[in-house]
């Protein structure tokens, strides 16, 4: 695997990444064919392709928080139940009820969280893509790798040289990989904005008609509706020179925080609810991340490159458009044909461990049982205990009161002692 995979993603993401690459090559090629080498267009195809495959999993993510919300007012009466107890006894007993309540529906605590573990990698390895795409996208590549080749040629010290236009430029060394490295310099071309490459010509003159022809091709490769992809939006929009300079590369950050929004609230419909409390910390955090993560999305899009943003904007375009579809099928779903599925399904898997073909709820209701007749049994053999010694504290008053007209007096404190005396004399 190439040295700038490594170094920008490695380990398990590298794999997920490498598949993304190549396909968004295929797609950079296939609109090449059209005579449209767009690496804007190319991002927003690329973002389709990768929702669609993702669905299957979206789906069944988005099926387990229907389920949830079904189940929730269920486990709400339950937290009600055992609300202030912190005792270990009423914590387990509690754990128990709730965990019967995800058998009953044949799921379990981490049913929805499962689909949301396989896509995270995934969506790493998608961001690294896009944020390094000639790293990825070989057809990309092969345009910076010219006007690399040239600087090669020159035999002169070219890692000073750009380390010092860098600097001069405000160009982000941390992100590439080693300057004396192909790999390397083709992720810090990829920083380049037009009028920084225009400056490089200037730096490597015996090389300017290299560089110009290719620069022009980058340039028109990463120019979307008139904006650069390869540049930040506050940079084009608050340039270096002060002051500012409108382009339409501010409503990058605004579409992307407004679709984000409006993506959010479509989600939220099917997510369970958890009561009418005001003060249920679950819901605040829910409210409080739907507006920070819009927020979060206007801010990075302001300071990341506008092919980022592209693909937020892209992104969350999409998932209105797959969310709306979704909510539509979730409504038409007969909630206790799905219930029954998932207890079947837990059943098969029980049979696969050798365990008996029973079902799921009657063995959560059995445990839940037990628990609960043990400690009615250890509370019984209390109160029968402290009964008795009631019993016997009174037996044992009546005896030394009997006959005493006056309990308390000096007279029965006598008659007291004198039975005391006869009943150990007896023994």
């Amino acid at each position: 695997m190439e040295f700038l995979v490594l170094t920008k993603v490695g380990g398990i993401l590298g794999p997920f990444a490498t598949v993304l690459g190549v396909i968004m090559d295929w797609l950079f090629k296939l609109t090449s064919t059209f005579g449209i080498q767009n690496i804007g267009l190319c991002i927003i195809l690329f973002t389709l392709v990768t929702k669609l495959l993702m669905f299957p999993l979206t789906l069944k993510q988005q099926k387990s928080s229907k389920l949830m919300s079904v189940m929730q007012p269920e486990i709400s009466a339950i937290q009600a139940k055992y609300k202030g107890k912190t005792d270990q006894e009423s914590m387990r007993r509690q754990n128990v009820e709730v965990q019967a309540v995800y058998e009953k529906y044949g799921t379990s605590m981490t049913g929805g969280c499962v689909q949301l573990v396989i896509q995270m990698p995934i969506l790493f390895a998608l961001y690294q893509v896009i944020y390094h795409i000639p790293a990825y996208v070989q057809s990309v590549k092969a345009v910076y790798e010219n006007v690399v080749t040239a600087i090669n040629s020159l035999g002169v010290d070219h890692v000073g040289m750009l380390t010092q236009f860098a600097a001069d430029n405000k160009i982000n060394l941390s992100r590439i990989g080693s300057l004396s490295s192909s790999n390397g310099m083709v992720d810090y071309l990829y920083q380049l904005n037009p009028s920084q490459w225009s400056s490089l010509q200037v730096l490597f003159p015996s090389i300017k008609e290299t560089i110009a022809v290719n620069a022009a091709q980058i340039s028109h490769m990463n120019s979307f509706l008139g904006i650069n992809l390869a540049s930040t939006p506050s940079s084009v929009l608050f340039p270096p020179g002060g002051g500012f300079h409108f382009s339409l590369a501010i409503l990058i950050p605004i579409l992307a925080g407004l679709s984000q929004w409006f993506s959010t609230r479509l989600m939220t419909v099917n997510q369970p609810q958890h009561g009418n409390d005001e003060n249920n910390t679950m819901a605040q955090s829910m409210k409080s991340m739907n507006t920070i993560m819009p927020l979060m999305s206007v801010f990075f899009c302001f300071t990341f490159a506008s092919g980022i943003g592209i693909y937020w904007i892209a992104s969350s375009v999409f998932q209105i458009i797959q969310q709306v579809a979704v909510n539509r099928h979730l409504n038409q779903i007969d909630m206790d044909e799905m219930i029954k599925k998932n207890v079947e399904k837990a059943n098969k898997k029980r049979a696969k461990k050798g365990l008996p073909p029973q079902r799921v709820a009657q063995n959560a209701t059995a445990n839940l049982k037990n628990l609960q007749a043990s400690n009615e049994k250890a509370e019984a053999e209390m109160n029968a205990k402290a009964e008795k010694t009631k019993e016997q504290v009174k037996a044992s008053n009546d005896y030394y009161n009997n006959g005493t007209s006056n309990p308390g007096s000096i007279a029965s404190k006598a008659r007291m002692v004198e039975k005391y005396n006869e009943k150990h004399n007896n023994k």
